[in-house]
C-alpha cells in the first residue's frame, strides 16, 4: 500500500510538474502603460505573464525578466488592459433588421456569433456581457470559446431578455393568427420569477429585462413603461437570489425610477433620464449603461439595414436627448460603464463609442475606466479582468497613439492578447 501510495503521488507531482512547465512566460515592454486604476500614464514598462495571467509588471529598470522567454517589444506603444464592452448582441447582424430578421433562424444567428466574436476581440474588447439572443446562442457561443473551438471575447450572457407580452422583448411583427409570443415573455411576478428560472437554468449569467418599450421594436414606445414595479422587484429578488444581476432596458424616466427602485444592477439606454433618476442611481450605486454611438448607424444606414420606418423616426426623437443625458448623468455623479449596442451597428465597430462620450463630458481616461474598471465592478469580475494587474487574466491591448489623451486611438488597435495568447499584431 506505501508503494502504491508513492507511485500515485509521484504520478500527481509529475503531472503538476509537467503542467508547470507548459505555462508559458512572455514579457511585454511597454513603452506607456495605462494605469486605470491610478488613472494615470505609467512609462517604460514591462509586464510578466505566466500561463493565462499577469505574474508582475513595473519599471523596466528594476523588473527581472527571465531567461529565454519570448519578449513583445511595445516600447513605442501606448498597452492598455482589454476593453469591456457590457451591452452586446454578438448574434445579431444589423443588417438583418426589422422583417428580414424573421427569415433568420436562432442556428443562423449564433453562426452570425461566431463571425462577431472574432471581430469583437480583434478589435480590443476583450471581455463583454451579452444581453440577450434567442436560442441560447449566446450561452453555446460563451461556452464554444471557452472551449477552444472559436476565437472570442469572455462572455458573460443573458439568453433571452425577459418582458411583457407585446413589449420590447416580445416579438411583434408577425400577423395575429400566426400567434406567436416570444419565449422571454412573462407577465406577472411568479410568471416572471419562472422566467428567470428558466435563465438560470440555461446558462444566462446576467437577467436581461425590459422595462420599457424600445427603438427597434414595433408598435411601442421608448418612454413608455412597461414592466410595473412589483414585477420588476420579483425579477431582481430571484436573480439576486440565484446569484445572477439585472440589466434593465429602459428609455423612459418612470421605468429608470422603478427599475432603480426595484434593485437592478445597471440601467441600459436611459435616454430619458432626468434629474430626480440621476440622484437617485448616484444614491443606490445603480450603473447606467448609455450607447451614444449607435444613433448615428441607425440614421445613416438604418433603411438600408430593413430597419421599421417607425424606429427610424423614434431614433431622431430620442437619440440626441440621450447623448445630453449622458452629459447631465456624468456630470451628475452617477457610476457609469461602457456600452455600445453592439449587433444595431457592425460588429467591431465598437470603439467609435469613444469618441461621443468624450464630446459629451468625459475625459479621456474616464472614458477608458468606463470600459475596463468600472465595467469589471458591474460584471462581478474584478478579480479577473479590467486593469493590468498581478493575478488577473493578461488581457492586453495596444494603440500607436496616446490614447490616454485622445480615447480615439482606440479604434485604431495595433495589439491584441486574450489570457496570454496573441490574437492580433501589427
Amino acid at each position: 500500500m506505501k508503494l502504491k501510495h508513492f507511485l500515485i503521488s509521484a504520478a500527481v507531482l509529475g503531472a503538476a510538474a509537467q503542467a508547470c512547465a507548459a505555462e508559458q512566460v512572455t514579457a511585454i515592454r511597454a513603452g506607456k502603460l495605462v494605469d486605470v486604476v491610478a488613472g494615470t500614464v505609467l512609462k517604460d514598462q514591462t509586464i510578466i505573464i505566466t500561463g493565462e495571467r499577469i505574474s508582475a509588471v513595473g519599471p523596466s529598470a528594476t523588473t527581472k525578466v527571465p531567461a529565454g522567454v519570448q519578449v513583445i517589444d511595445l516600447s513605442a506603444q501606448t498597452v492598455l488592459p482589454g476593453l469591456i464592452d457590457m451591452h452586446t448582441h454578438l448574434t445579431a447582424d444589423p443588417f438583418m433588421s426589422g422583417y428580414n430578421s424573421l427569415g433568420v433562424s436562432d442556428t443562423r444567428a449564433a453562426l452570425y456569433g461566431v463571425r462577431a466574436a472574432r471581430k469583437t476581440l480583434e478589435a480590443g474588447f476583450t471581455t463583454v456581457r451579452n444581453v440577450g439572443a434567442g436560442g441560447f446562442g449566446d450561452v453555446a457561443l460563451r461556452d464554444a470559446i471557452n472551449d477552444g473551438d472559436f476565437i472570442g471575447p469572455r462572455m458573460r450572457t443573458a439568453g433571452y431578455a425577459i418582458g411583457i407580452k407585446g413589449g420590447h422583448c416580445d416579438e411583434n411583427l408577425l400577423p395575429p393568427d400566426a400567434n406567436f409570443t416570444g419565449r422571454g415573455v412573462a407577465d406577472g411576478p411568479w410568471e416572471a420569477r419562472a422566467k428567470v428560472r428558466e435563465m438560470a437554468k440555461y446558462g444566462a449569467d446576467v437577467i436581461k429585462i425590459c422595462a420599457s418599450g424600445g427603438v427597434l421594436s414595433k408598435g411601442d414606445e421608448p418612454g413608455a413603461q412597461q414592466y410595473t414595479l412589483e414585477e420588476m422587484q420579483a425579477i431582481v429578488n430571484e436573480a439576486h437570489k440565484l446569484g445572477r444581476k439585472v440589466a434593465a432596458h429602459a428609455h423612459g424616466t418612470s421605468a429608470i425610477h422603478d427599475a432603480i427602485i426595484a434593485g437592478v444592477d445597471s440601467i441600459e439606454h436611459a435616454s430619458l433620464i432626468d434629474d430626480v433618476n440621476i440622484k437617485l442611481a448616484r444614491e443606490k450605486g445603480t450603473y447606467l449603461v448609455m450607447d451614444i454611438y449607435n444613433d448615428d448607424f441607425i440614421l445613416q444606414e438604418g433603411i438600408k439595414a430593413g430597419m421599421l420606418p417607425e424606429s427610424i423616426e423614434k431614433e431622431k426623437v430620442i437619440g440626441q436627448l440621450q447623448r445630453d443625458n449622458f452629459r447631465k448623468a456624468f456630470q451628475g455623479g452617477a457610476k457609469m460603464a461602457f456600452g455600445s449596442d453592439s449587433g444595431v451597428y457592425p460588429h467591431g465597430d465598437n470603439a467609435r463609442q469613444f469618441y461621443y462620450m468624450t464630446k459629451y463630458g468625459m475625459t479621456s481616461m474616464q472614458a477608458i475606466q468606463a470600459a475596463t474598471i468600472n465595467a469589471a465592478d458591474l460584471l462581478g469580475w474584478k478579480d479577473r479582468v479590467g486593469s493590468i494587474s498581478v493575478g488577473k487574466y493578461a488581457d492586453i491591448i495596444a494603440v500607436r497613439g496616446n490614447a490616454a489623451e485622445d480615447a480615439t486611438e482606440l479604434t485604431k488597435v495595433s495589439f491584441v492578447m486574450k489570457g496570454g495568447a496573441v490574437i492580433r499584431q501589427q
